[in-house]
């Protein structure tokens, strides 16, 4: 179904606007067809649909990680399509990976001051640990390679993007690769960041304990805009449409 006549104007400002964006695999196939949408400020958005629908190539688009063949992106009314990942880091976008980097060598404590560009205090830190659900004592000082676990790093990887105070968060399906604890751990985080920070969360997710969090959501399917509004209104559609998994397929899946 084509996005012309299917898109919901959400409430708020906004802060994110596509323009019939387009992109292909090098073999001819589409994957994103004339997508327009627009993403309100100080929201958490939740990005759902099908395996292969689109979600991460969007995310990408938005990022900067790839470039659209064709089609307009405006962040805070400035046309930055043609802008790399870098530049629109500077203007306030982030992106976190389904499976976030480790660093033999490195501690918490150095990473999220990377992330935030400067020295950070002791209780800046100690906030940032605490808005992820971590204790700055077991973690502050402690290295950030395999000895974490899943749901530890996700964790880290959460602040760093805190750390950074971007006016949009990108997460592409943090629920990849841990187990059913320390996903039930990551949809409190969520919650509590919702909160606790100003700017925009956007996930992609099909998981329905994370679209249950949402206050929009955005679905994309076979690479188009299939329909998009407040969670109250789409989520009683993916759920009789047996787009997402139901209340026992809630965990996460590796």
């Amino acid at each position: 179904m084509a996005a012309k006549g299917i898109f919901k104007e959400m409430e708020g400002k906004k802060m994110l606007r596509l323009e019939n964006i387009n992109w292909s695999l090098e073999d001819g196939r589409e994957i994103l067809n004339n997508v327009s949408l627009e993403i309100p400020d100080n929201k958490l958005i939740v990005i759902t649909g099908p395996n292969g629908g689109g979600k991460t190539t969007l995310a990408k688009v938005v990022a900067g990680l790839i470039s659209p063949e064709s089609g307009k992106i405006f962040f805070d009314g400035q046309d930055i399509t043609g802008k790399d990942i870098t530049e629109r880091a500077k203007l306030g976008i982030s992106y976190a990976f389904q499976q976030p980097v480790r660093f033999k060598g490195l501690t918490v404590r150095d990473l999220l001051e990377l992330a935030a560009g400067r020295e950070l205090k002791q209780p800046e830190i100690c906030e940032l640990l605490g808005k992820v659900g971590l204790c700055k004592n077991d973690y502050i000082d402690r290295e950030v390679n395999a000895s974490l676990s899943g749901g530890e790093i996700k964790r880290i990887e959460i602040a760093t993007v805190l750390a950074r105070n971007t006016k949009l968060s990108i997460f592409d399906e943090p629920e990849a690769g841990i187990d059913l604890w320390s996903f039930a751990g990551l949809v409190d985080v969520f919650k509590e960041v919702k909160d606790k920070v100003n700017g925009t969360l956007m996930i992609i997710s099909h998981q329905e304990r994370i679209l249950e969090i949402a206050d929009e959501i955005i679905v994309i399917s076979k690479g188009q805009l299939e329909d998009s509004g407040s969670a109250q209104d789409i989520l009683p559609k993916l759920i009789s449409g047996s787009r997402t998994p139901r209340p026992c397929e809630r965990g996460a899946q590796a």
